[in-house]
C-alpha cells in the first residue's frame, strides 16, 4: 500500500500548492490597498516588491551556479514578454485599476480569468482544450466567483476606466499562462521565475527615470507599510511564484489557472477573520459551485460510446 499512497500525494500535491499559492493572493488584495492609502502608488508597489523578489533569487541562483541566458533569442524574448505580462503590466493594470474601480468589481473580473485562459491556451493548443463537463464546470466557478464577490449585494458601481484596466489585468494574466506553457518544459522553475522578475523590473525603467523617488523612506518609517510589503515581496512574489510556475509545469496551464477561481474566497475569508466582514448564504453557495465547477474541470470523463 506504501507505493499507492506515495503515488496518491505526488498527484495530490500540486493541487495543494495551488490552492496555498492562490489563497495566498487573496490576501494581497488587502496589504495591496493598505498600500496604497499609505502613499505608494500602483507603480511603486509592484518595484519595491519585484526588487525584493528579484535580489533574492537572484541571491539563490549565485549560490547554485547562476545560469543567465536562455538557450535561444526565441526563448529569451518568450521570458521577456512574460516578464511582461505576468509582471509589470499585470499589476500596474491591476493596482491602478483599485484606484478607479472598487474591490469588488476589480476582484471579479480578475477572477475570471480563467474562463478566458481556457479559451485563449485551448485555440494554441489541442491537448489542453476543455471537453463538455469541463466547459461547464469553469462556467459555473464563473457564477460561483460573482456570487461570492457580491456577497448578497448584487450592485456593481460601473467605472469604464477602472473595469477596462481591471479586464486587461485579466488578459495579462492569460496571456502570462499561455507563453509559459512552451518554456516550462525546457527551463528550471527558478530560472523562469527570476527572469520574469528580471524583465518585469527592466519594463519599468522609463517609469523609474521619470519617477525616480520609490517612496522607501515613507515604508521605512511605518512599520505596518513595510511589512505588509515584505510580505508581498518575500512570500507573495518570491516564494508564490516559483511554487506558482512549478504548478503549471506539474498540472497544465489550464487546470492549474482554475485555482485562480479560489481567490476572492480567501479574500473575503481573511477579511471576516482579521475585518469582522459578514459572510452570507450567497458566499457559501457561491463556494460550492466553484468547488464543484473545480471538480469538474479536474475530472476527464470518458467519451460515451455511441
Amino acid at each position: 500500500f506504501a507505493p499507492i499512497n506515495l503515488l496518491n500525494m505526488k498527484r495530490f500535491l500540486p493541487h495543494l500548492i495551488a490552492f496555498i499559492v492562490v489563497a495566498i493572493w487573496g490576501v494581497t488584495f488587502v496589504c495591496t490597498k493598505l498600500l496604497l492609502l499609505g502613499g505608494l502608488t500602483a507603480a511603486q508597489i509592484f518595484i519595491l516588491r519585484f526588487i525584493i523578489a528579484y535580489l533574492l533569487l537572484l541571491g539563490y541562483s549565485l549560490s547554485k551556479g547562476i545560469h543567465w541566458l536562455s538557450n535561444s533569442w526565441r526563448d529569451e524574448l518568450n521570458m521577456m514578454a512574460l516578464g511582461v505580462f505576468g509582471g509589470s503590466l499585470y499589476f500596474l493594470t491591476e493596482n491602478s485599476a483599485m484606484n478607479y474601480t472598487t474591490t469588488t468589481n476589480t476582484s471579479i473580473i480578475v477572477s475570471l480569468c480563467p474562463l478566458f485562459a481556457s479559451a485563449i491556451i485551448g485555440a494554441f493548443y489541442k491537448t489542453e482544450r476543455l471537453n463538455r463537463w469541463q466547459t461547464a464546470g469553469t462556467v459555473m466557478a464563473s457564477l460561483g466567483v460573482i456570487m461570492v464577490v457580491m456577497n448578497g449585494h448584487f450592485v456593481l458601481h460601473l467605472s469604464p476606466l477602472g473595469d477596462a484596466l481591471a479586464f486587461g489585468a485579466c488578459m495579462c494574466w492569460a496571456f502570462y499562462s499561455l507563453l509559459i506553457i512552451p518554456v516550462s518544459k525546457r527551463y528550471p522553475t527558478v530560472f523562469i521565475t527570476r527572469k520574469v522578475f528580471f524583465y518585469g523590473l527592466l519594463s519599468m525603467i522609463p517609469y523609474i527615470i521619470l519617477h525616480p523617488d520609490l517612496n522607501i523612506q515613507l515604508v521605512i518609517n511605518k512599520p505596518t507599510l513595510l511589512a505588509n510589503l515584505l510580505f508581498l515581496g518575500c512570500v507573495a512574489s518570491m516564494l508564490c511564484y516559483v511554487a506558482w510556475n512549478w504548478v503549471l509545469k506539474r498540472l497544465g496551464a489550464v487546470v492549474a489557472t482554475n485555482y485562480v477561481y479560489l481567490n476572492p474566497v480567501t479574500t473575503i475569508v481573511f477579511a471576516w477573520m482579521v475585518l469582522n466582514e459578514q459572510i452570507t448564504v450567497w458566499f457559501i453557495i457561491g463556494t460550492v459551485l466553484i468547488l464543484y465547477g473545480m471538480y469538474l474541470v479536474n475530472t476527464k470523463r470518458p467519451k460515451l460510446s455511441a
